[in-house]
């Protein structure tokens, strides 16, 4: 259960017990009873990662680019990351802000695609993970930990041999009145 080493030891028995009763699939379905969102190109991921960081950092650098990235999680072991990429042009130092998301991400309802872009969007102001950090996150996401914890049981979810829950071929599996 490494995507919830950081919590409690109540928690984690909790989890272990529901993945043994085959429960935690039903638990966050029932979370997040929506079906995958729609946004599937990096087009779509880049102007809403835009329409957010408009609406709560309208002052922090613009982003030159924003897209899925198939290759993230397996070789990064990360959700998502936020690079800036340093380039001289001419005699001026000119730098570029990138955030990646996990393909994953593109078969998860709405809110659990937010909290990733919040949390690399927070980067963008907080490097390290600290109280201001995740001050940030709430103050773009007020159910940031809620959500973050949903995120680690998913993928937890998955680490234990589960099923991609949201996934399109598996909505008429899981939502009966989906034909």
């Amino acid at each position: 259960m490494k995507y919830l080493a950081g919590y409690p030891a109540a928690l984690q028995e909790q989890v272990s017990q529901l993945i043994a009763q085959d429960k935690l699939s039903a638990l966050l379905s029932q979370r997040h009873p929506g079906g995958p969102h729609e946004i599937q190109s990096d087009r779509a991921l880049y102007d809403y990662v835009g329409g957010l960081k408009n609406e709560f950092m309208r002052k922090a650098e613009p982003l030159a680019k924003v897209m899925f990235d198939n290759k993230l999680h397996v070789i990064r072991n990360a959700l998502g990351t936020h690079t800036t990429v340093s380039r001289v042009q001419g005699g001026k130092l000119k730098a570029k802000r990138e955030i990646r998301v996990a393909s994953l991400f593109k078969e998860v309802p709405l809110d659990l695609l937010r909290m990733i872009v919040v949390h690399e969007l927070a980067h963008m102001k907080e490097r390290d993970h600290d109280k201001a950090f995740y001050a940030l996150c709430m103050y773009m996401e007020p159910d940031y930990p809620r959500l973050e914890l949903d995120l680690r049981l998913y993928l937890t979810h998955l680490d234990s041999g589960g099923t991609r829950l949201w996934a399109s071929n598996n909505l008429s599996a899981a939502r009966p009145d989906v034909a």
